[in-house]
């Protein structure tokens, strides 16, 4: 049976018992039971749209809480960090930061992290993540960080790594695949796998919508402007399949309890004006026991359109939100309210004030990996294993050490020497390694 956060029943128990063994038995803040009086210091590193959201859920999240549990819980927006001054600088003056915790540059994150700051929102391009993941664990904060966990295999596995020393740590990591914290998706999948439709034979996952991203080439490109369009930007983003489908394929593994062993896609590019990243993907993953899921995702505009998935089991079928009598595993006392995004924020705030270890990183970095692998298969045109990928580096150490540059810390260097994506060239099926 699984939690809210995709951890078992088993695990979680003793998570939250080492976590308040390692802290004397008081909660991971130092707080009462009720957080009386306590104050907590966030930072947000990435001040975008989904950066800024995330941090408005957080603020109303404590509101939440101290609504619904009687709680007096405060949040002080203690710092923030950007890429880009000019988008640093309207969230430090909305939440009263002063200049000298309102941070710029590529090594904004670093000063940041040098701070009092005690939970981090890490909401920055995905191709940072494991960097900046990496940093915040070794500097001590409790942690959100969007999806994906990255962009490559090496990045995957170095956020398993310190989602591991995280754990060692007592520190909290809550991932931005927001359904697993949605009642309705976590129910269902309690009750998936206590064998509500029996063993999954099949099923597919699909995201297809209309076009995002830019509307006409970025044309001229530098490092600055390579960061500042980085949806369009497989480097960057890791192609949409990644940075947006992930939501689809997390459900996919989770509903399935484990990654698949395989994927075999294609994929392409019609339509889309800027950047270098597919149109559309296709991607048939199996999993053990010879059971495929059938992925399907496209941003393309004119076209039909079906955002969901379908788990076909031994006596009966699942929805993922819907299509079985729910099992109850959320506290009663958690409020719910809103969609995923602000629910995220509920849980991290709650099991953060109960002293309650939560470690979503694996998860994430998992879900990330199997994107990565679908879209390795598509841009190459061959069949992809997980072990190669992500588990032996001796069988296919090209796949296994493949790494999209720029990276992050090129960022951090000389930038007349960052290697700039050309617009438009894409990967070829049979002839792209």
């Amino acid at each position: 049976m699984t939690s809210a956060t995709g951890l078992s029943r088993r695990d979680f128990m003793k998570n939250a018992a080492a976590a308040g063994a390692a802290l004397g038995g008081l909660s991971i803040l130092g707080a009462t039971a009720k957080g009386q009086g306590r104050v907590l210091k966030v930072g947000l590193i990435g001040c975008g749209g989904r950066g800024n959201g995330a941090l408005a859920q957080h603020v109303e999240a404590a509101r939440i809480l101290n609504g619904a549990l009687k709680w007096n819980l405060e949040i002080q927006v203690a710092a923030v960090a950007d890429y880009f001054k000019h988008k640093a600088r309207p969230a430090a003056e909305k939440y009263g930061v002063t200049r000298e915790r309102c941070f710029s540059g590529a090594e904004a994150y670093k000063r940041l992290l040098e701070t009092d700051v005690e939970i981090v929102l890490m909401a920055t391009p995905p191709a940072f993540r494991p960097l900046h993941f990496e940093a915040a664990v070794k500097a001590g904060k409790h942690i959100f960080m969007e999806k994906p966990a990255g962009v490559d295999p090496p990045g995957c596995r170095r956020v398993i790594a310190a989602g591991e020393e995280a754990r060692k740590k007592g520190l909290m990591v809550i991932a931005g695949t927001h359904c697993r914290h949605q009642k309705n998706y976590t129910e269902n999948q309690a009750a998936v796998a206590a064998g509500a439709i029996g063993r999954i034979l099949g099923g597919r996952v699909s995201s297809c919508f209309g076009h995002l991203g830019a509307l006409r080439p970025i044309g001229s490109l530098d490092p600055r402007r390579l960061v500042y369009s980085w949806p369009n930007w497989t480097e960057l983003s890791g192609d949409f399949i990644v940075e947006a489908h992930i939501h689809e394929l997390d459900l996919m593994n989770w509903f399935l309890g484990t990654h698949p062993v395989s994927a075999v896609g294609f994929g392409g590019r019609a339509r889309r004006p800027a950047g270098n990243q597919y149109d559309f993907f296709s991607v048939d993953y199996e999993f053990p026991g010879e059971v495929h899921i059938h992925s399907t995702c496209r941003q393309m505009n004119g076209c039909w359109n079906w955002d969901g998935e379908l788990f076909v089991g031994e006596r009966g079928i699942s929805r993922g939100w819907q299509g079985v009598r729910p099992k109850p595993v959320v506290p009663a006392e958690i409020p719910q309210q809103g969609a995923g995004h602000q629910q995220e924020q509920i849980d991290l705030l709650y099991y953060l004030v109960k002293g309650q270890l939560l470690n979503q990183a694996h998860d994430l970095a998992t879900s990330t990996a199997t994107a990565v692998m679908g879209r390795i298969s598509a841009y190459t045109g061959q069949k992809i294993l997980w072990r190669e990928m992500m588990e032996d580096p001796a069988r296919q150490p090209e796949l296994y050490n493949l790494q999209l540059k720029p990276t992050a810390e090129d960022f951090e260097g000389d930038f007349d020497a960052i290697a700039l994506p050309e617009e438009g060239v894409v990967p070829l099926p049979g002839t792209s390694a």
